[in-house]
């Protein structure tokens, strides 16, 4: 082996090393993540003589309520999943009927590949629609308005309970009435917005469901949180990179060694 092949050795060692360590610490940089949104305090830690601050972000609580084909369903039943919320009522004659339409286009818009192609994925969002107005919107009500529109019921729910707990949750929990440039009266919860939720039950934005663009921003928004790294559980690597680089570098040494001893029993030999 010569100089030129012990090159390019060393090349195709450093390459996928070198492509490993960019894809980690540069191309997460270029994706832009979807803020995350009510911060409830800060706590400093203290590493190796080091203070640290950390964020602890709101994270929404459980709901139990009944959707519209009478099952009793919480939002914690649908782990791994981003979820998208809204707030509409069933004899709404204003805002309502577009969201509702607008929410079933980007529901269809996570339609399967290949002979599936009709077929939602269900496994990426789970859409959730709460009435304001539970004491008129019965269960066959919710039904009956969700055909109408042609929800897939797989992961839409339209939910009716007590209407403290639908409020409550809206204020208490969503803060739509933070952030946002439109009046939202606490006693009629008549917002345009869709609130984007991730698995860890974190807000991580709000849209408005009336303008394209906004929800053209939700569904990718909502591929990033799908690619999003689990900071509590990082995904393992097929092999632990420093210990290939320890390994590559010694192989590395051993050619240069063995190819410096052959050369100078060459040179003897001559």
């Amino acid at each position: 082996m010569n100089k030129k092949a012990l090159l390019a050795l060393c090349v195709a060692i450093l390459i996928p090393l070198t492509g490993y360590f960019v894809m980690k610490y540069v191309s997460a940089d270029a994706v832009i993540i979807p803020r995350k949104y009510l911060l409830d305090s800060t706590r400093t830690r203290v590493v190796d003589g080091k203070s640290y601050t950390d964020s602890v972000w709101h994270r929404v609580q459980n709901i139990r309520l009944v959707n519209q084909l009478g099952d009793s369903v919480s939002l914690y039943d649908v782990p791994g999943k981003a979820l998208v919320v809204d707030f509409f009522f069933t004899s709404c004659r204003s805002i309502c009927p577009a969201l509702t339409r607008n929410m079933v286009k980007l529901q269809r818009s996570f339609n399967k590949g290949g002979e599936a192609r009709n077929k939602i994925d269900t496994s990426v969002v789970q859409f959730v629609s709460f009435t304001i107005d539970p004491e008129r919107d019965s269960v066959p009500k919710l039904k009956k308005y969700a055909d109408r529109f042609g929800v897939n019921h797989d992961n839409w729910w339209m939910l009716t309970g007590p209407k403290d707990a639908i409020y409550n949750f809206a204020f208490d929990q969503l803060k739509v009435d933070k952030f946002s440039d439109e009046p939202i009266d606490s006693d009629f919860v008549h917002t345009s917005r869709y609130v984007l939720i991730d698995k860890d039950h974190i807000v991580r934005g709000y849209y408005n469901g009336l303008d394209s663009a906004s929800i053209r921003q939700l569904a990718r928004d909502i591929g990033v949180l799908m690619l999003e790294k689990d900071t509590m559980q990082p995904p393992k690597l097929p092999f632990d990179p420093v210990l290939m680089g320890i390994f590559f570098a010694i192989t590395v040494v051993i050619v240069v060694v063995v190819l410096t001893t052959l050369s100078k029993k060459k040179k003897a030999q001559v």
